[in-house]
């Protein structure tokens, strides 16, 4: 992953309906821990989803990826990390990592990547002011 300090954490319980005959975690349930360390990341730096709602703006998901290292377990912790990825485009991109609470082994690492959209559902291809500005507030500009 690359280096960046805006960070935020989310421990997980693995669920029983998150996990198929096996018991191990269904690969469509990785999405939501994902969007978990998300959620965790907008609370923590005021990047959430009712925060951009708020400016006027959508930030839907146009690209996600995963790669599977180890299987997650039924009745398990699991550690997800999302990791702020600065660029210049008027994206929000995120690298993950889900890692075991016990040794800290990696789990699952992905990535994904969001729009932003106007009200009108039109793509803004220059980035909205406030998210400007919430850069500069976290030094990324």
């Amino acid at each position: 992953m690359q280096e960046s300090f805006l960070t935020a954490d989310k421990e997980v319980e693995i669920r029983f309906g998150e996990v198929d005959s096996m018991g191990i975690v269904w690969h469509g349930s990785y999405v939501n821990y994902f969007e978990d360390a998300r959620e965790s990341f907008g609370l923590k730096y005021g990047l959430g989803y009712l925060d951009i709602f708020s400016q006027g703006y959508y930030a839907p998901l146009v690209e996600l990826d995963l790669k599977f290292k180890k299987p997650l377990i039924y009745g398990k912790k699991a550690i997800v990390r999302a990791r702020y990825v600065n660029c210049e485009a008027a994206k929000i991109k995120f690298e993950y990592e889900i890692l075991s609470p016990e040794d800290g082994s990696i789990i699952t690492t992905g990535s994904s990547t969001q729009v932003f959209l106007n009200k009108s559902y039109e793509l803004m291809l220059s980035s909205p002011p406030f998210y400007i500005d919430w850069k500069k507030r976290h030094n990324l500009i």
